[in-house]
């Protein structure tokens, strides 16, 4: 028999994590190998394979935190075997020990007993990084449609990603344009640029309004060098139709991030100038006081 004969097509790769980044990092809806599923305890004359707890890592929101810290799980482990076994876990921060964290699981181990399989039907709070709460202040209204939008990306549907994400953006369009105008103000920005933010917010079309804006935007506001208008119109200006779901999946991504980050800029160039004419009316106040 010839080469070709005896050859077999490739089998596809099997992920398998151990329970650590499944835990920390894997989204809902998802069956997963986990190579240390289970740890054995010896009891009153036999063994028992018990699911594994280990200490993971997960942003907590308390204002004690507001940070990345060490969960620990409070949940008595359960038995393990052959057969899914369905359970909730309860984190708590080791930290402020007053943030929680709920896995709802389902777990079996393999034959080996101590490796297996995890699936996880969610958690509380959602997977997923927390929205900044610049990025919130600044939708504002459209809080929700974002974070529907987050929980599609979290468990990789692009298209619905996208969609909300692209209805966030043109709800608030007028929005994001008051507080760029705010910034430009303060920051002494040429008429023109004034100009032409404030003929963009009076443009209804959305797509027309975000393409307009060429040299109104500050410096401070550029993402690396580029308009963060023309990033979200020329990622949202297309449709999602001739798109895979993955192609909208990283566009969707990409939106957020820059919205992210332009909600930063905005924060933080107001922060700078509102730091920077407090310290001119302190010296300014001093210096008059030194001549009076």
């Amino acid at each position: 028999m010839g080469a070709e004969e005896n050859s077999k097509p490739e089998e596809p790769e099997v992920q398998v994590l151990t329970l650590v980044d499944f835990l920390e990092s894997m989204p809902p809806n998802q069956a997963i190998a986990i190579s240390d599923i289970a740890t054995r305890e010896y009891r009153a004359g036999y063994s028992a394979e018990v699911m594994g707890i280990p200490e993971i890592q997960l942003h907590c929101s308390n204002d004690v935190c507001n940070g990345t810290r060490f969960f620990r799980c409070i949940t008595t482990a359960p038995d393990l075997s052959l057969s899914w076994k369905f359970f909730y876990l309860t984190y708590k921060c080791s930290n402020c020990q007053k943030t929680d964290k709920v896995f709802a699981l389902a777990a079996k181990t393999d034959q080996s007993k101590l490796s297996g399989h995890c699936y996880k039907f969610g958690e509380l709070p959602p997977f997923g990084p927390p929205t900044p709460a610049r990025l919130i202040s600044l939708i504002g209204p459209d809080r929700e449609l974002f974070l529907r939008g987050r929980r599609c990306e979290n468990q990789g549907l692009g298209i619905g990603a996208f969609v909300y994400y692209r209805r966030v953006v043109e709800n608030q369009k007028d929005r994001i344009l008051r507080e760029i105008i705010k910034v430009a103000t303060q920051l002494g920005a040429p008429k023109e640029s004034i100009a032409e933010l404030e003929s963009a917010l009076k443009e209804t079309q959305f797509s027309k309004a975000l393409s307009s804006v060429k040299k109104g935007i500050p410096q401070s506001l550029l993402i690396n060098g580029h308009n963060p208008l023309s990033l979200l119109h020329g990622a949202l200006s297309e449709g999602v139709h001739d798109k895979t779901d993955e192609a909208c999946l990283e566009i969707a991504s990409s939106v957020r991030v820059i919205l992210i980050e332009l909600s930063e800029r905005l924060a933080q160039a107001l922060k700078d100038e509102a730091e920077l004419n407090h310290a001119l009316k302190t010296l300014l106040a001093d210096k008059s006081k030194g001549t009076g």
